[in-house]
């Protein structure tokens, strides 16, 4: 299996938008509306976000996207992976790490202090994931404030 990992660019909107549907159909998302192209180019363009895919003959088939966050305890950012997903037919074959590593390995070159991610505590299947791959866990709970519902 020959995949490729890519960082993308600000002209990669088709991949980009073939990776939300891919996060679309793995997370289930219900009602679902993909936000314009427009968005998503002015996303691409931000040096605080970025992009990697899982390219397999000309499709994606895995990414993340993760967001650097400017620390005040130290001059190196830290990195937080929003989300990460393999289509459900890839998944346990070594993409997820690849992608990991893709990311870690340019976090690391932009001089990032760590990279973070978060798993549901009840997702074992996540938990088991981001172990494998030498992440260490940390109990913690999660707030929301739901500002719009």
């Amino acid at each position: 299996m020959n995949i490729k990992i890519e960082k993308l660019s600000t002209t990669d909107i088709e991949k980009f938008t073939e990776l939300i549907l891919l996060f679309e159909d793995v997370f289930e998302m219900k009602d679902f509306r993909i936000p314009p192209r427009a968005h998503l180019h002015q996303l691409l363009n931000k040096d605080d976000f970025f992009v990697f895919v899982a390219v397999l003959d000309e499709k994606v088939v895995g990414g993340l996207t993760s967001y650097i966050m400017q620390q005040y305890y130290s001059t190196a950012p830290l990195v937080y992976i929003f989300d990460l997903a393999v289509k459900r037919e890839m998944q346990w074959k070594g993409i997820g790490k690849m992608l990991i590593a893709g990311n870690n390995e340019y976090c690391r070159s932009i001089g990032a202090e760590a990279v973070m991610v978060q798993a549901d505590e009840a997702d074992d299947y996540a938990i088991k994931f981001y172990r494998s791959t030498g992440a260490t866990g940390e109990k913690v709970i999660h707030f929301d404030y739901l500002l719009n519902s």
